[in-house]
């Protein structure tokens, strides 16, 4: 695939993507929740695109390991006034939520894609989006935020989670969602242990082979924190290093925290990687 259907955008995925993660959670593990702050997440946002971001993520509801679900009128009230404040740049704005009431009115506010940590699962969230022109992104999961790390198994983890994606993805396109608005997510740290995570990462080109964008989400996660021995804020040349081999696997799109080292490398790869 060369081109990302995402609502207002047709996204050319022929050079790798940059999304730029913007929390407005008030616990990401990442540290970097902005408890509900619209204002700050702006800023924050005006600062990776001045860096390169391609495209926003914006989440109000933590998704890290044993984290609550946040009340819905509250996720809701922020994101959509994150969106209404934002639409009018010319970047693709994301919304990272699986549920479907937000979904419908990010969509109705503006945003062009949905990032669903649960797949579109939920009672509701296949037809909250089924006819918006918005991009959809389908990760997979094992559990739910609060137990998902307890005690993830797999008799073979890029199996399981290929024909899991699989699934959903037919899902989608039975609902009428073209191919072209999906992205497939492994699901990097969500119900998977260290090994697994690696194992994903060395055979993430296996999940492009039927033609759908990939997304890699490893920034900052345990799965570096586990071979690097750093703690959350010392592992951005983890990060780096993660997006970049996701990318040599053939990751279309690195979801970040940390734009423009990420950028700075990826250009480094490109300018080998396109010598004749």
């Amino acid at each position: 695939m060369t081109l990302l259907h995402c609502g207002r955008f047709q996204i050319d995925l022929s050079q790798p993507k940059v999304m730029a993660i913007i929390n407005l959670t008030d616990d990401s593990f990442s540290g970097d929740g902005l408890h509900g702050d619209v204002s700050a997440a702006l800023v924050r946002a005006e600062r990776a695109l001045e860096e390169g971001a391609d495209m926003l993520d914006i989440g109000a509801e933590s998704s890290r390991p044993g984290s609550d679900p946040v009340p819905e009128a509250q996720e809701l009230e922020r994101v959509v006034r994150f969106v209404e404040r934002a639409r009018d740049w010319q970047v693709p704005l994301s919304i990272d939520t699986l549920k479907p009431a937000v979904m419908r009115a990010a969509l109705a506010a503006g945003a062009d894609m949905i990032n669903d940590i649960n797949a579109f699962r939920a009672p509701g969230a296949v037809e909250a989006v089924a006819a918006s022109a918005a991009g959809l992104c389908v990760m997979h999961m094992q559990g739910e935020p609060r137990t998902m790390q307890a005690d993830p198994r797999y008799d073979d983890v890029v199996a399981e989670v290929s024909a899991f994606l699989d699934e959903r993805v037919a899902a989608l396109q039975a609902a009428g969602v073209a191919r072209e608005r999906i992205v497939l997510d492994p699901g990097f740290g969500f119900g998977k242990r260290t090994v697994h995570n690696f194992t994903l990462l060395r055979e993430l080109a296996r999940f492009g082979e039927g033609g759908l964008a990939v997304l890699a989400g490893m920034s900052r996660k345990s799965m570096l924190g586990a071979v690097t021995g750093r703690e959350v804020d010392a592992r951005m040349p983890a990060s780096i290093a993660a997006a970049l081999i996701a990318v040599q696997r053939g990751a279309a799109i690195v979801r970040v925290h940390d734009v423009a080292p990420t950028i700075d490398a990826l250009k480094v790869w490109q300018a080998v990687s396109t010598l004749s």
